[in-house]
C-alpha cells in the first residue's frame, strides 16, 4: 500500500531489499540512504563539525555556569584572550567564551523552533492543496503566493521592534530568556514555510495518482489516513532536507536582527547580539566578532553540507 517517488524500476529497487555487491549483504532502504550519506564527504565532514558544536554548546554548560557567563567585571573589559579568559571579554568584562556557549544555545534553539513552525504550516498546507484540489487547492495557495510577496526580513524587523519590548520574559529548562525570542522565533517561522508548502504539494500531486493511493480509496480509507500514512511518509525526504536547511536561514535571520539591536534583548546572549556588541570594537577588539562569527559561519556551512548529503542521500533515483 505505500510506495516511493520513483519510476517502476527504482521503486522495485528500493521496496525489496537490495544485496551489496560487495559481500552479499542485503540491503534496506536506510542502509542504502546511510552509506550514500557516508560517501558524501562534505556531509561526513558537516556531520563532525555539527556534532563538536553541539558538545561545545551543551557540554559547556555544565562547566560555565549562566550567573558567571553574565558576570561583569568593569575592571577587566575588553581584556584579549588569557588563559583565564581563553576568548577575552567583552566591554563589560563579561567572559566571551561562556557567552558563545550559551548564545549558541539560544541561536540554535531559535533555528530548530521557527522549522518546527515553518513545517507545522508548511507541511499542513501543502497536503491539503495537494490532496484535496480544486477550490481548497485555489485558496491556499493563492495565500501561499500572498505571503511570498511579503518581505520576510522587514516583517522580522519591523515585528521584533514592535513586540521585542512587550512579550515578558520566561523560563525554558533553568533558563531565564527575553520574551524577543519567541517573537523572532514566531517571525522567522511564519514568514519561512511557503516553498515547503509549494513543494509538500508538488509531491503530492504527484503520489495521489499511484496506484496504491488509488487502491486506499477503493478499499474505502479515510482521507485522514490516506495522508498521514500512505503518502506524507513518501514525502518525507524533501521535508527532511528543506528542514535541515531552514535551520541554517532561520540562525542567519536571527543574526540580521540581532546586529541590528532588535533581535534577542539582553540580558540573554546569542551569537547575533554579541556581533552586535563588537560592531564598536571591530578593531581594536577583534575577539569581540571572531568566535561568535565563526561558531555562526561554521554552523550554516555545517548544516548546508548536512543538507546536500541528505539530498543526495535520501533521493530514491540513485541506487547506489
Amino acid at each position: 500500500m505505500t510506495g516511493f517517488i520513483a519510476d517502476s524500476k527504482t521503486q522495485s529497487a528500493l521496496q525489496f531489499p537490495a544485496e551489496d555487491a560487495q559481500g552479499g549483504a542485503v540491503l534496506t532502504p536506510g542502509r542504502l540512504a546511510w552509506r550514500r550519506f557516508r560517501r558524501h564527504r562534505m556531509a561526513v565532514a558537516g556531520t563532525l563539525i555539527m556534532a563538536a558544536l553541539l558538545l561545545y554548546v551543551i557540554g559547556g554548560a555544565f562547566v560555565w555556569s549562566e550567573s558567571y557567563a553574565n558576570r561583569t567585571e568593569t575592571g577587566n573589559r575588553l581584556a584579549p584572550p588569557t588563559l583565564e579568559h581563553p576568548f577575552g571579554t567583552d566591554a563589560v568584562g563579561r567572559d566571551v567564551l561562556a557567552r558563545t556557549v550559551y548564545g549558541g544555545q539560544i541561536s540554535l534553539l531559535i533555528g530548530v523552533s521557527a522549522v518546527l513552525v515553518s513545517l507545522t504550516f508548511g507541511v499542513l498546507v501543502g497536503a491539503l492543496s495537494g490532496y484535496y484540489g480544486g477550490v481548497i487547492d485555489s485558496v491556499l495557495m493563492r495565500f501561499t503566493e500572498a505571503m511570498f510577496s511579503i518581505p520576510s526580513l522587514f516583517l522580522l524587523i519591523v515585528m521584533s521592534k514592535f513586540f521585542g519590548g512587550r512579550v515578558p520574559s520566561f523560563d525554558v529548562f533553568g533558563r531565564t530568556l527575553s520574551g524577543s525570542v519567541i517573537v523572532i522565533v514566531g517571525v522567522i517561522g511564519l514568514t519561512s514555510w511557503m516553498y515547503l508548502a509549494r513543494l509538500v504539494r508538488a509531491n503530492f500531486l504527484s503520489l495521489k495518482q499511484r496506484d496504491f493511493v488509488l487502491a486506499a480509496e477503493c478499499l474505502g480509507v479515510r482521507n485522514r489516513d490516506i495522508i498521514v500514512r500512505h503518502i506524507l511518509p513518501n514525502t518525507l525526504a524533501p521535508i527532511i532536507v528543506a528542514a535541515t536547511l531552514g535551520v541554517a536561514g532561520a540562525i542567519l535571520s536571527e543574526a540580521y536582527v540581532s546586529f541590528l539591536g532588535l533581535g534577542v534583548q539582553p540580558p540573554t546572549a546569542s551569537w547575533g547580539n554579541m556581533l552586535e556588541n563588537a560592531y564598536n570594537y571591530l578593531e581594536s577588539a577583534p575577539w569581540l566578532w571572531f568566535f561568535p562569527g565563526l561558531f555562526t559561519v561554521l554552523t550554516v556551512l555545517s548544516i548546508n553540507f548536512i543538507g546536500d548529503g541528505l539530498r543526495d542521500a535520501l533521493d530514491p533515483r540513485t541506487l547506489k
